[in-house]
């Protein structure tokens, strides 16, 4: 046998012997046997290094060390599930997919909703990349961190292309085992397995996301038809006989009854899992018919999320402190004993303001029920009155600003402190000006403008700006290298050349949003078009109302604004709207209202929304009688029946691709 049939044969027994091990949970080696062998393979490979392959199982430990993850279009969108919350949802859910395929029962496939981070595999023999969910449209590309999990195949033995979607999690046993490391180590504790298991897989060092010991489970073969297969259940175990890691876990329920039934039994047996779920997807079974239920912007009608109801634990209130935003509004936060709950500690939640308090009537002292909303917000429920024992205090609203002490001013059921330079504000509002919707100033979040305001590197905005001036006294500080602040300087210096949009949400007006900076934007052209324009030159515009043209004008009214602005003027920031692509005076699409639906293939919607609004169109996000187009892609749902309803104007992709040119 030559040295290269020998490196094929030992890659195909470790790949055995992994899918053993890893999928199976059933080794037929002792890990002596497995080790000799991986030696004998690293040996060989590396006397004879013309034969090293990234996709060999000696190669799974990582290693590869990127500079950044790049953007990847999925070839299919990767669509949310709408979610159901009781009983009542799924027998609705049941009653709109039996009514739309007139029939009395339907099959369904229940699984494990894993608490982890989407991603899709594909492959063609090797795989090619594995990409996370991101926005549905695209994803970042993490091939190298994934070709570390060892249940995860590096090949296939079937031809031609073959698109998988699972989830990458970490186990609980592991995801405490890390937590320990990192206690030890004085580090940063994870908050959830579901946290750490994304932390992983997004680490530029391969080798970091391969000592994490990440695992998947895959649940949904995309082109299973390609491979003549009509029902979910069948790509499940089609994907089990490839080598996929799916999740054992699963019924096919003969109607609603035995769906409500499955959910029941996990709603008690879920916390004996060896790893986080968060609820039940149900699936027609029959994908033939996933056509005719159709789509809606972003879910399938055919499949659901059923969420186990917000996990709720006793804590004790042990006081209320107040926060200020950027706005000057004032929160109240209960301060709470430390709780696990819903796969976290919590020592915070919003109280939101003095009316929820009452409402609630809670006291600093209590014992409350807390839970967290959606499995992601803190809030307090309840208090626990059987627990109050005569020590708790009394509730009192602050009658000052906690950081300036300038009195506050109540307007409906919120507190403001109404003093422009007071240090709460000013912060909040740099971190505004930083985020990524904003300036994008890579670098600079919450924490290090806290830190830079109170070592008096900046107080204001403009002072951002001034930031290379402390480049030394930055270095001293701990945390702070020669690279790491000079990529912060390199991206505040990138800002100032950003689109006026960016800057107009950035400034923090009240009422000026994303959507509502870019309007405007494109409505002005410039800033001194804005900041000259009357409160009838705002109210002609079609999405700007009263009360946000009021608030735009008595921003631009207020001098300490104007002369901030003209700070930022000798700083050298652009102040004009930047168009991606030339604006065409008479395209097609100037003045018309567009909707898109469904799912585009040479380009993703946010792309093609862009170039239609540069075009002249307004986009928007339903279809009605004044819509004038719907650009309708694959998997259009009912945008698409409306607009057929209403006589409307339906393109497809290549007509919208052909009239852009």
């Amino acid at each position: 046998m030559s040295a290269k049939e020998r490196i094929q044969q030992l890659r195909k027994i470790l790949e055995r012997y992994n899918y053993e091990y890893y999928v199976l949970d059933n080794p037929s080696v002792d890990d002596a046997e497995y080790d000799r062998l991986m030696q004998e393979l690293i040996l060989l490979e590396n006397e004879y290094p013309e034969e090293q392959s990234p996709l060999s199982p000696s190669q799974r430990v990582g290693g590869q060390v990127q500079t950044e993850f790049k953007k990847v279009a999925h070839k299919r969108m990767m669509l949310s599930l709408a979610n159901a919350f009781n009983e009542d949802d799924l027998i609705d859910f049941d009653r709109r997919v039996r009514e739309a395929l007139n029939v009395d029962i339907v099959n369904y496939v229940a699984e494990m909703k894993i608490d982890g981070l989407g991603i899709s595999l594909n492959y063609n023999k090797n795989i090619i990349s594995a990409v996370t969910r991101g926005d549905g449209i695209e994803g970042e590309d993490v091939t190298a961190n994934v070709l570390t999990i060892k249940s995860v195949p590096a090949h296939i033995d079937l031809d031609g292309e073959f698109e998988v979607r699972g989830e990458v999690f970490m186990t609980k046993k592991v995801f405490e085992k890390l937590n320990e490391e990192r206690s030890k180590n004085k580090e940063p504790l994870f908050a959830n397995p579901r946290n750490a298991a994304a932390g992983s897989i997004r680490q530029l060092d391969s080798s970091i996301a391969a000592s994490r010991k990440l695992d998947g489970f895959w649940y949904y073969l995309v082109n299973a038809k390609d491979f003549g297969i009509r029902y979910h259940s069948e790509a499940l175990k089609f994907c089990d006989k490839l080598g996929f890691k799916t999740n054992p876990e699963r019924h096919l329920c003969h109607g609603v009854d035995e769906v409500i039934a499955f959910v029941q039994k996990y709603t008690l047996k879920r916390d004996l899992l060896p790893y986080e779920i968060d609820g039940i997807v149900i699936k027609v079974d029959d994908m033939s018919l996933y056509d005719k239920l159709g789509y809606t912007a972003k879910t399938p009608r055919w499949a659901i999320a059923y969420k186990f109801p917000p996990e709720e634990v006793i804590t004790k209130l042990n006081d209320i402190i107040f926060t200020v935003g950027r706005t000057g509004k004032i929160t109240p936060n209960a301060v709470l004993e430390a709780v696990r709950v819903a796969g976290s500690i919590v020592r915070r939640a919003t109280l939101h303001n003095e009316d929820f308090i009452k409402e609630k009537e809670l006291m600093i002292g209590d014992y409350v029920y807390l839970r967290k909303a959606g499995d992601v917000i803190p809030e307090v429920v309840r208090v626990a009155l059987d627990k109050r024992d005569g020590t708790q205090k009394p509730f009192a609203m602050i009658e000052n600003c906690p950081v300036c002490e300038v009195p506050l001013v109540k307007k409906d059921a919120m507190h403001f402190c109404l003093n422009p330079n007071c240090g709460a504000r000013r912060i909040e509002g740099m971190i505004h000006f930083a985020s990524k919707n904003a300036m994008d100033i890579e670098g600079m979040g919450e924490k290090v403008v806290e830190q830079f305001f109170n070592q008096n590197f900046f107080k204001t905005i403009p002072e951002i700006y001034h930031l290379h001036e402390h480049r030394q006294e930055i270095i001293s500080l701990d945390g702070w290298q020669s690279k790491s602040i000079d990529n912060l300087l390199n991206a505040i210096e990138k800002s100032k050349s950003n689109s006026l949009e960016r800057l107009l949400f950035g400034l923090g007006i009240k009422e000026v949003g994303v959507k509502m900076a870019k309007t405007l934007a494109k409505k002005f052209n410039d800033l001194n078009g804005l900041l000259n324009a009357s409160t009838e030159d705002l109210l002609e515009i079609s999405d700007v109302g009263p009360v946000v043209a009021s608030s735009i004008r008595d921003w631009f009214n207020d001098e300490n604004n104007l002369q901030m602005i003209e700070e930022l003027k000798k700083e050298g920031l652009n102040f004009q709207y930047i168009k991606k692509t030339q604006t065409a005076a008479n395209s097609y699409f100037s003045g018309k209202t567009i909707v898109l639906t469904g799912t585009l293939n040479k380009m993703g919607r946010k792309e093609a929304s862009e170039i239609l609004e540069n075009l002249g169109a307004k986009v928007t996000g339903s279809v009605s009688r004044s819509t004038d187009i719907v650009l309708a892609g694959l998997e259009a749902g009912s945008k698409l029946d409306k607009a057929r309803e209403l006589n409307i104007e339906v393109i497809d992709e290549e007509t919208f691709l052909n009239l852009i040119k």
